[in-house]
């Protein structure tokens, strides 16, 4: 994918929040109690595509992390006819970038182009901007991630670098784009 994305106008989220997007879905807090949910999400072949996920990780080790989040760390679920469809979280970073979030999302692949990304997305940007005073939200996506950095766009993320050979995915090395959001109105150099 050309690096012209990062020239690409970038549109504001949708009026009337996440929960508007789609009948049913409910964005709720990540609870201990999800941890198979999510972990048979993150063996979903797309979902494994598109993040850094390894194929085989003992449930165990998610019992573990989800018992024991990180207090900078803001979990969300996309729950749709009871079921967990999408995952997403903000982790606040510390120290002299503590006015930055890394951001990480799942949504499972029966579910892709139906609002959930949206309705994650708009979720973790309302907690960065109103909640957590967040000035600048990060994530990385593969280049070949075209959805993706459609929705991230979408939202105000904007291309800020290519990473290259970032990963060991499907038997190839594959680039990544490094993007970021800047709180509106809000400047490095105020």
């Amino acid at each position: 994918m050309p690096n012209s994305l990062a020239d690409t106008k970038t549109a504001e989220p949708p009026p009337g929040g996440p929960l508007t997007l789609l009948a049913g879905l409910t964005i709720r807090a990540r609870e201990p109690s999800d941890w198979q949910e999510i972990s048979a999400l993150t063996e979903l072949p797309k979902v494994r595509w598109g993040t850094l996920r390894l194929p085989y990780t003992r449930k165990e080790q998610w019992r573990k992390w989800m018992e024991n989040p990180s207090e900078n760390r803001t979990g969300i679920v996309a729950v749709l006819e009871g079921r967990i469809v999408g995952s997403a979280d903000i982790h606040q970073y510390e120290g002299r970038r503590r006015h930055v979030g890394g951001v990480g999302m799942s949504v499972h692949d029966d579910f892709h182009r139906r609002g959930i990304g949206s309705a994650l997305t708009a979720a973790l940007v309302d907690v960065a901007d109103n909640w957590l005073d967040l000035k600048r939200l990060e994530l990385t996506v593969y280049v070949d991630n075209e959805a993706a950095i459609r929705l991230y766009q979408k939202f105000g993320f904007e291309v800020e670098g290519t990473c290259r050979g970032y990963a060991f995915r499907d038997g190839q090395y594959v680039d990544s784009f490094a993007m970021a959001r800047l709180r509106p109105g809000w400047s490095a150099r105020q």
